[in-house]
């Protein structure tokens, strides 16, 4: 095996175990009975699957549904750490579930994690989830959305490409698509997509990338974004470089195109210099390891933010 390959085998199995003792730490923190947080089960496709939910307090009405992916190796506890997404969920009046993959992955398709080489329906599941917590919290239909980390953003852009029905804005983060995924979305679907340049996991360049599963081929980041302006049948974009906070050595430039179908909107997130890490949040392993993590952002409260003016 190339050396950069069997280093970068090294770097995924040392994320996976940070990301894990994130998620161990607020497993603790849950016990100690935090207000709206609850886990779940559901049965399907012969497994149980389990998940987090965060319900803000005094949430008669949600907002919406934001279904949050974590990468892999970690779990739905690590996801809700890194992101601080509960406590956008409490400011705007949203749940956030998030689901645990098996063997902490999801089978986004490339055929690069155990449960797609066991053929296991992540799309089906996941989708089934929201179903029943849409039902649940009485949840209109067009205000759900998904986002996610990494492996998680893999699958995200898979839900929006085999069912745009369900989704109508993604965000995913330092992820794109296999190769060799389909993408015929039935309807259009607004996108955020965020990634950074210097990401040693997943290329920003794309081509052969090396994870927890093994290898696979994906797309460039700019290749997925336009690939959704195209599904969306968007008009060329605008590019802005945003103010810079002067805390770290990161740059972002945000090329938005809003002329898209049915009032869809795809915007890409190119953070200069950004690793393998979610904007705002936390710097989980050191920058030598896995890159810088911009602070220019925060993608979680950008991700609901641009949810919200993208419902059906």
């Amino acid at each position: 095996m190339p050396r950069r390959s069997v280093l970068t085998m090294v770097l995924v199995c040392v994320m996976s175990c940070a990301i894990a003792v994130l998620g161990l730490h607020h497993i603790s923190r849950a016990e100690t009975g935090s207000d709206g947080d609850q886990r779940g089960q559901l049965s399907f496709g012969g497994l149980v699957r389990t998940y987090g939910l965060h319900v803000p307090a005094g949430s008669e009405h949600p907002a919406g549904l934001v279904l949050n992916l974590h990468g892999g190796g970690s779990t739905g506890h690590g996801q809700e750490s890194l992101t601080h997404y509960d406590a956008v969920a409490d400011r705007h009046g949203f749940i956030v579930v998030y689901p645990d993959g098996i063997d902490r992955n999801w089978a986004d398709g490339r055929g690069a994690s155990e449960p797609d080489r066991r053929g296991i329906d992540d799309v089906g599941f996941l989708v089934a989830l929201v179903d029943k917590l849409a039902r649940d919290f009485d949840i209109d239909r067009g205000h759900i959305f998904a986002t996610g980390m990494s492996n998680g953003a893999f699958m995200v852009d898979r839900l929006a490409c085999d069912r745009a029905d369900v989704f109508a804005a993604i965000a995913p983060v330092a992820g794109t698509l296999g190769t060799n995924v389909n993408c015929a979305p039935t309807r259009p679907v607004s996108v955020l997509e965020t990634h950074g340049t210097a990401d040693p996991i997943v290329p920003f360049t794309g081509g052969i990338m090396t994870g927890r599963g093994g290898q696979s081929t994906i797309l460039p980041a700019r290749t997925i974004a336009a690939r959704w302006r195209e599904a969306d049948r968007c008009q060329a974009p605008t590019e802005e470089l945003l103010p810079e906070t002067g805390n770290d050595a990161t740059q972002v430039h945000r090329l938005t195109a809003t002329a898209c179908a049915d009032g869809t909107e795809v915007t890409f997130m190119q953070v200069d210099n950004g690793g393998h890490t979610w904007p705002g949040g936390l710097q989980y392993l050191p920058k030598a390891l896995i890159g810088p993590t911009t602070d220019i952002f925060d993608a979680s409260e950008a991700s609901w933010q641009f949810f919200a003016a993208h419902s059906r």
